[in-house]
């Protein structure tokens, strides 16, 4: 088994501080990391749910692919993050599956993980993020 846990379950939403307030007064979830990651266009709060997230996700710019996506289908689920071991071994063995890749090798993602996303087409419509946490010690 590839998987090891689900890392996270990322919602787009246009008003991040309105999200964030919604799951405080809702659950009385806390942001436990808050970052901008320019390369994909959006800024992301997570909410710590046991050992996994709620990602609250925003874009930075028009642009973005959750820009893109919040214009197409308004604000909701976005992807769904299985955390890994090894994200170029799980990329490997999803397209070896038929998965089509978004991205064709590993890359930096939030948290200093290691991230390589999988398109819906082939996938039953779910936009999957294989996320490998950072070293320990790093």
């Amino acid at each position: 088994m590839l998987l090891t846990e689900i890392d996270h379950v990322a919602i787009a939403v246009r008003d991040l501080e309105a999200a964030i307030d919604y799951y405080r007064r809702a659950f009385g979830a806390e942001v436990e990391h808050r970052e901008i990651v320019e390369s994909d266009g959006v800024e992301e709060a997570l909410l710590k749910v046991a050992e996994s997230y709620i990602q609250l996700l925003t874009p930075t710019r028009d642009d973005s692919p959750v820009a893109k996506a919040i214009d197409k289908r308004g604000e909701g689920l976005h992807h769904i993050g299985y955390r890994v071991d090894d994200c170029a071994a799980a990329l490997a063995a999803m397209i070896a599956a038929g998965a089509t890749p978004i991205d064709q090798a590993p890359r930096p993602g939030s948290r200093n993980t290691t991230v390589a996303f999988i398109h819906p087409k082939g996938s039953f419509g779910t936009l999957i993020e294989l996320v490998q946490e950072p070293a320990a010690g790093h």
